[in-house]
Order: C-alpha cells, then structure tokens, then sequence
C-alpha cells in the first residue's frame, strides 16, 4: 500500500513538472448528455476483468482522449449519437459478473466546460472491500487528454489472496 501511493506520488510530481494539468470529474446526469460522441471501451476483456469501464468523448471540441495502455486493453468507436454511446457503455461495463450498479460522472475541462462522461462500474463492498476500484485520472497536455488506470492496491491484494 506504502509502495503504491510512493508511486502515485511520482507520478503526480512528474506530470506537474511536464505541463500536464488533472482533470476533475463530478456526478452527471444521463440527461446532460448532448451531441456526438466517440466511445472508448477499456477493459472487458475477461469475464472477471475489474479494469472495466467506459468514456464518451464529445466530439468537436478541441479535446482527444487517449488512453495510457496497450491497443489491446480497449476499443474505440466513433460518431455515435447520444442513445448509442450510453447503450454501448452500459452494456460494456456490466461485463463483471459481480458489478451492480454504475457511477456516471462528466469530465470538465480546463476552463471548467464538459468535454466528456465516463460511466464505470460499481461492485459490492462486501465482495472487495470497497465499491469503486479503479483509480482513474484525466490528464490534459496540449489538446490531448490523457487516460491513466489503476486497479486500487487493496483491491489487487484481495484478488491475489483468493
């Protein structure tokens, strides 16, 4: 646990000397949604895959998404209406058999304004101790928004023990 907050410490220190600037997120309303929407699809990959969850990135704004991972940890999908995009990401995140609920949150920008929506899911605390288990932060350098995740440390040790 030590180890990993050492690490993300790190990287918070490097990427504030880079430029890079965190993005926040709070609670959205599937009704503030409006527009077009490319749709990145992370995880999923196996049935039991925790790092599951889903980004609408609006487009026509000055702003890409990129997420920090191999090709093969996600999908991407573009130009889809708003009852696509949400559709798609619902379906994707509920792929863990233990999932029961989902957080949908909106990205803001710089300046404040929604550049995109993330929905992720949400598990039982019971089963790993806490209910949201991934660490997730949107960093924007120039007009790109990079995606960092992280599987919370006390959740990969609960899922090492079993």
């Amino acid at each position: 646990m030590v180890i990993a907050a050492v690490v993300l410490a790190l990287i918070l220190v490097f990427s504030f000397m880079s430029g890079d600037r965190y993005l926040k997120t709070e609670a959205a309303e599937r009704a503030e949604v409006q527009g077009t929407f490319t749709l990145v699809l992370y995880g999923c990959r196996y049935q039991n895959d925790l790092e599951t969850f889903a980004v609408l990135d609006k487009e026509g704004d000055p702003y890409v998404f990129e997420v920090y991972a191999p090709d093969f940890n996600y999908r991407i999908k573009h130009g889809l209406s708003v009852r696509e995009a949400l559709q798609l990401a619902e379906q994707h995140v509920r792929c863990h058999i233990n999932s029961d609920k989902t957080r949908f949150s909106k990205i803001l920008g710089p300046t404040g304004n929604t550049i995109g929506f993330e929905l992720r899911p949400l598990y039982d605390p019971l089963t790993f101790g806490i209910d949201d288990v991934l660490t997730i932060q949107y960093a924007v350098k120039e007009q790109k928004v990079i995606v960092h995740i992280q599987l919370d440390p006390n959740v990969e040790m609960v899922r090492a023990g079993s």
